[in-house]
Parts: C-alpha cells; sequence; structure tokens
C-alpha cells in the first residue's frame, strides 16, 4: 500500500478497511518532490506527451519502487493507493487470481470512462483481458513478468503512472468486470458515501510549459499515442468492446 507520511487518515482508514477484507498489507513509503532521487530537471523527464510536474514525478517514482519490490518478490501483489476503495469480493478474487497463469497485470479499478475490453468473458474469474485502459492506477494486481516489463518501459521513457501501465500493450492485461475498487474522489460519480473525505491530498499540480523544440516534440508524442491507440482498436475489432465496466455494488462498508 503506497502512503505518504503525512497522510494519517488515508493511512488509517486502509488499516481499517484491510483488517476488515482479512487482507494483510505492507505499507510503502511513497517518494515525495523532495525526495527523488532522480533530478527533477533531469534530462529523463522531457520524455513523455508533455511536461510532468513534480508531484506526477514522484507518483510514479512510487509505483517504481512498488514494481521493483513485486519483481523481486517473485510473487504477484495488489498494489493499492492508499485512496483506493474495495469491494467486500475482492479477498476471493485476489486469492483465486494469484493462482492463474498467463496474467502479468489485473486492474481491479473503474473510473468513469470507457475501456477496451474483451467482448467474451475469462471462463475462469469475473474478468476479461483488457486491451486498451484509459486511466487508474489505484488497486491493481501485479506479477513479477508484468513488473519486469513495467521497470523495463518506465526505464526507456517517463510518464503518469497509469498512463505507462495503459500504454504496455506488452503487458498481458486484464480487468476485473464488475469492478471491485473505485478511489474515493470517484464515490460521487458511483452514488456511494465515501468513508473517508473525496478530496485528494496531493499538492495541486502546476506543470511546467515548454516552448521550441521541445514544445513540437511533446505535441508529436502526443499524436504517436493516439495513434497507437487508433491502431489498438482497429487490431482487436470483432474480439474487443468499448464500454464502461460497471462496479460491483458491495464495497466495503466503512
Amino acid at each position: 500500500m503506497l502512503n505518504r507520511a503525512r497522510d494519517t487518515a488515508r493511512l488509517a482508514f486502509q488499516q481499517r478497511q484491510l483488517a476488515a477484507l482479512g487482507l494483510s498489507f505492507r505499507r510503502i513509503e511513497a517518494v515525495t518532490p523532495e525526495s527523488l532521487t532522480l533530478a527533477r530537471d533531469d534530462p529523463y523527464w522531457t520524455g513523455w506527451e508533455r511536461p510532468l510536474s513534480d508531484v506526477e514525478k514522484s507518483i510514479l517514482a512510487t509505483h517504481c519502487h512498488a514494481w521493483a519490490e513485486v519483481a523481486a518478490l517473485g510473487a504477484p501483489a495488489l498494489i493499492l493507493e492508499d485512496d483506493a476503495w474495495l469491494s467486500v469480493r475482492a479477498p476471493d478474487f485476489l486469492a483465486a487470481v494469484a493462482r492463474m497463469d498467463g496474467i502479468d497485470h489485473v486492474t481491479l479499478e473503474t473510473r468513469g470512462r470507457k475501456k477496451l475490453i474483451a467482448a467474451a468473458p475469462d471462463p475462469r474469474l469475473p474478468l476479461r483481458r483488457l486491451y486498451q485502459d484509459r486511466t487508474g492506477a489505484a488497486a491493481y494486481v501485479l506479477f513479477p513478468r508484468g513488473a519486469q516489463k513495467l521497470l523495463a518501459r518506465s526505464a526507456r521513457a517517463p510518464g503518469l503512472a497509469d498512463a505507462i501501465i495503459c500504454a504496455a500493450y506488452e503487458l498481458a492485461s486484464f480487468q476485473a468486470d464488475p469492478a471491485l475498487a473505485i478511489q474515493l474522489d470517484q464515490a460521487g460519480r458511483y452514488g456511494r458515501n465515501p468513508p473517508l473525505g473525496e478530496g485528494s491530498t496531493h499538492a495541486p499540480v502546476t506543470r511546467a510549459g515548454a516552448g521550441g523544440t521541445r514544445q513540437l516534440g511533446y505535441r508529436l508524442s502526443r499524436i504517436m499515442a493516439q495513434l497507437r491507440m487508433g491502431l489498438r482498436r482497429i487490431k482487436c475489432y470483432g474480439r474487443a468492446v468499448r464500454r464502461e465496466v460497471e462496479l460491483a455494488p458491495d464495497l466495503w462498508a466503512g
């Protein structure tokens, strides 16, 4: 579970939630702009589709630490941001998915956006092959092979943590269907009363501007990303559908 030292209310929320669901966890100290080991002005950070804020750099670094731990562990693990709200079905699902083969990554989350998922459900569990996600890295199962793939991708270029996952077509990704998690800031969208305040505790994101050649490079990167997503849809034509994944009705009561 990823958590900043200052976010004590969120830590307490996760302690209550995970204890009630019978899930053991280990807290990973989240990276902050002040604790980034790679300088915030390092050229590496200019390699995405736009300038990244210091907060976004820190979030990526935090997820990279979690990916490295999964790779070292040699076993699948649930990576959970501290504002993820889980369904009571999650423990049984996690126990079952951990025994499955041929999987790199499973997202438990939905966030009000359509995803490109397999038209036919997986016969083993309530999940579907995930061909294109658009956002969300609050609650996902990562297998060691998937962790190694994400570490290799993030070493080549930065990005938002969820954007790196979504763009990693080399992953054998799956989607829990119905979804078994939302972030607390999505509670209102799904008609739920959150057990903790909805607002984000992250500092406001202030994005640095870019000009000249660098701005053109960002624009070209965005165009290429859109083309890749378009080609992905074409490649999956006939075996995938684009729809919003419904949320399981039984979130932990808090």
